[in-house]
């Protein structure tokens, strides 16, 4: 088995060299995309990947999305041989002393996702709490299943197999604020295990938030829409799934 990082980064330049130094004492490739990022961000993923030789480069031309940027990842990490890839946002948030933690329990389960779901302090916005509980909600329901505790955290580990070949199946997905959803939810549909461990989320006071309130929700309801659809078409694979248990 062969672990690495994906890390898209966005507008998180300067937060990019506190995450990379957090895990790369876990010695495993750390795969930066760099998604179309203004030359200020840009110039700052650079100097990380230079002075850090575990990080490979990865440079989208425009900004397509996390989704987009997590799809370039898996498939680079395909391309290095890699078998799993832990994915962590590079805004610093998700704890990063959890990664030994959850690549043990992935070992453990090689052909499981590893997805964390979020112990919040009081730095954490009441209704970023809030909406993802109804979020959460809404993963159950195109499920019929609470193995998902949390669909939206971008801390998890993915076998790539199955991963790489999600994406080759030109299936549509949400290429940014849904993906993380989306992607989840399809490859539970496809059968692949999902294990949820905890990992503290803290939201720095100064940090950078690529959510943009309208767009996005806009993005995640039509991707639930879309997964509500997926969930009557495979219904009776799913109940017999939750019969069997």
């Amino acid at each position: 088995m062969k672990y690495g990082f994906v890390v898209p980064v966005y507008n998180h330049g300067s937060a990019l060299e506190s995450v990379v130094k957090n895990i790369e004492g876990y010695n495993f490739p750390i795969i930066v995309v760099d998604d179309g990022n203004d030359e200020k961000n840009k110039n700052a993923i650079a100097e990380v990947v230079k002075n850090h030789p575990l990080c490979v480069l990865v440079t989208r031309k425009k900004n397509g999305g996390k989704g987009k940027a997590l799809a370039d990842g898996v498939r680079k990490a395909d391309e290095l041989g890699l078998t799993h890839v832990l994915q962590i946002d590079s805004d610093g948030q998700h704890d990063a002393e959890r990664v030994g933690h959850f690549v043990e329990v992935s070992k453990k389960n090689p052909e499981a996702i590893i997805c964390a779901y979020p112990e919040y302090d009081e730095s954490a916005p009441k209704h970023r709490v809030n909406g993802r509980t109804i979020a959460n909600a809404w993963i159950h329901t195109v499920t019929l299943s609470k193995q998902i505790k949390d669909g939206m955290i971008g801390f998890r580990i993915y076998p790539v197999a199955p991963y790489v070949k999600l994406l080759n199946s030109h299936a549509i997905i949400d290429a940014r604020m849904g993906y993380d959803i989306d992607i989840l939810v399809r490859l539970f549909w496809k059968n692949v295990p999902v294990i949820c461990e905890s990992v503290k989320v803290t939201y720095p006071v100064d940090g950078v938030s690529n959510f943009r309130l309208i767009r996005d929700n806009a993005r995640i309801s039509l991707t639930y829409a879309r997964l509500f659809l997926g969930m009557i078409v495979r219904l009776p694979i799913l109940i017999y799934r939750k019969i069997k248990g």
